[in-house]
């Protein structure tokens, strides 16, 4: 009897893993509209069956995506946000963690901030969806900087407010670095650094 191959015997959650990466990058590319199942399934290695034993439709592969990229993201981030030392050094160590995502995963990036022209009003919803609780995961966890170093309550409306402010600030830095890829990471960093944290108040 022949030896069945490895592919054969892997198990459901690595075949998934592999479908989400396909997906990932081949929807980052193209868009959700110009992406078929079929050419997801060619390039995560399964047959087409096996695709649909994970996901029913385009639709909720996409969305599947989106949360697991956005969730990486927040962990990323979050991690340096309540890492060790003072808020001048968490900060710095932020963005070079945001500027550092946008690096080393930029089919994640393009997918969660560039990517929205799917026309699809619950794609549009879940997506809206995902923004907001970005935004509210990194108000939360930035709270004690913004209670101790902005003096608001990380509960009033205008937190919230500035994270949108910081995060897509922060990206459009990093769509711009895109088309500038020979930028040093470490001199975009001292770049928002130096706005942000004048901004915050300390001129130094």
């Amino acid at each position: 009897m022949a030896e069945t191959s490895p592919k054969s015997r892997m198990r459901g959650p690595a075949r998934k893993a592999l479908i989400t990466e396909a997906a990932l990058e081949i929807f980052a590319s193209k868009g959700y509209h110009a992406t078929s199942l079929g050419e997801i399934a060619k390039a995560a290695g399964v047959a087409r069956t096996v695709l649909y034993d994970h996901f029913p439709s385009k639709r909720v592969l996409l969305l599947a995506v989106m949360q697991e990229q956005n969730t990486a993201l927040v962990e990323y981030v979050g991690a340096r946000i309540t890492g060790a030392g003072p808020p001048r050094e968490r900060m710095r160590s932020t963005i070079d963690a945001y500027f550092s995502f946008a690096q080393s995963r930029p089919a994640a990036r393009k997918l969660l901030f560039d990517r929205a022209n799917e026309d699809d009003p619950e794609i549009t919803t879940v997506r809206q969806g995902i923004r907001e609780a970005r935004t509210r995961a990194v108000t939360a966890l930035l709270g004690n900087d913004i209670r101790t170093t902005v003096g608001r309550d990380p509960h009033e409306p205008i937190a919230e407010a500035m994270v949108e402010f910081l995060i897509t600030g922060l990206d459009g830095v990093a769509q711009w670095w895109e088309r500038h890829p020979d930028m040093p990471r470490s001199a975009l960093v001292e770049g928002a650094m130096r706005i942000l944290w004048t901004g915050l108040g300390n001129a130094e």
